[in-house]
């Protein structure tokens, strides 16, 4: 396969862990016989500092005309001026609107070698596999504002339409996973949430074989943290489930291990780690990679079906986190450079088993 993808990487630690990324695709394409060419483009308080502002036309439009976009992290003390009329988020915002990539997936497991470090005990960890599906288009990130001396307002806006294709969207993910979806609103005091709710009820007529249950935000921010194996998929509007993942980060250990994924219509999507830039820890070479490792294998399975290529990332990325070496946030001392050499070491020994396994399997098929 070819595929043309493009890195942001963007600020701070952003640029460390998407070279690490960029890295473990590299070892995809020859261990499995692929030609992935990357282009590097800005984006970010990088972006303000050399162009003026946070998504250069010409990092969008390469953005555009590419298979996969790979993010790093955007932001730092730099740009942390809240009155500043550019800010780097502005140029995320505005790439997730102008590649229409409306659902945000972040899936969360719990590494059976990592629970220690959640702060819950090791019997709520259990069986710990949950999908988190955000709206990422629409609500308050995306409404209008205001600002006077003494006053301010953002709107909290959703429309049908764009409800309906992201919970299509979490029902079918629920579908090839434990048929059981759980909405997430405040319909006991937002309109939005009401309208979110009547949606989701209709929809689910659509799927009868899924299970849905509704969560209010605030009782759903307890319930991960008490009760977190009894949900698969969770589908929400775009402000709560920007809380309620990182939020869920804490079960992990760490939020230097979640991916993301964020999706459209078509197969193209924007990958990132759930992170941010951490500015405090930037250019030390310690930053852990495996979030935005894994949010390379996210790509290669939505973007570019490549589902064994995936699965052989993720397992190496899985040997690693239970063999060592590890990364300071969870525990060792290794940098972010010791860590992906250990990764592209698991994955050259897991690639020859993955392909076996995946011809043999569309033999049968």
């Amino acid at each position: 396969m070819k595929a043309r993808i493009v890195t942001l990487p963007g600020d701070g630690v952003g640029t460390e862990v998407t070279a690490a990324a960029v890295a473990v695709l590299e070892a995809v394409a020859e261990h499995f016989g692929h030609h992935f060419a990357f282009e590097e483009h800005a984006i970010g308080g990088g972006a303000i500092d050399a162009c003026g502002e946070p998504l250069p036309a010409a990092s969008l439009a390469a953005c555009q005309n590419a298979d996969a976009v790979l993010l790093g992290a955007v932001g730092g003390p730099k740009w942390s001026d809240p009155n500043a009329p550019v800010r780097p988020e502005q140029g995320l915002l505005a790439l997730r609107a102008a590649l229409g990539v409306y659902a945000n997936l972040r899936p969360l497991q719990v590494h059976p070698a990592l629970a220690a470090l959640s702060p819950l005990k090791n019997e709520k960890l259990k069986g710990v596999d949950v999908l988190f599906v955000r709206e990422l288009t629409g609500g308050a990130y995306f409404g209008a504002k205001t600002r006077t001396a003494d006053s301010a307002t953002d709107e909290c806006k959703y429309t049908v339409a764009e409800i309906e294709r992201v919970v299509h969207r979490a029902f079918k993910l629920a579908r090839d996973r434990r048929h059981h979806l759980t909405s997430v609103d405040k319909a006991n005091v937002l309109e939005t949430s009401r309208l979110w709710r009547n949606t989701v009820q209709r929809i689910a007529a659509d799927y009868p074989d899924v299970k849905v249950e509704h969560q209010l935000v605030d009782s759903m921010a307890m319930l991960l943290l008490t009760q977190p194996s009894r949900y698969d998929v969770v589908v929400t509007e775009n402000l709560f489930g920007d809380i309620l993942t990182d939020e869920a980060a804490a079960l992990a250990g760490s939020l230097g291990l979640l991916p993301s994924a964020s999706l459209g219509e078509g197969r193209r999507g924007l990958y990132e780690p759930i992170h941010g830039s951490a500015p405090d820890i930037a250019g030390q070479g310690v930053a852990n990679p495996v979030g935005a490792i894994l949010s390379a294998a996210l790509l290669l399975r939505h973007s570019l079906q490549l589902e064994a290529e995936a699965r052989a990332v993720e397992t190496a990325v899985a040997d690693v986190l239970a063999q060592g070496p590890r990364s300071r946030d969870i525990g060792g001392q290794a940098g972010t450079a010791a860590v992906c050499d250990a990764v592209l070491v698991a994955l050259k020994g897991h690639a020859d088993s993955a392909r076996a396994f995946f011809s043999g399997a569309r033999a049968c098929g």
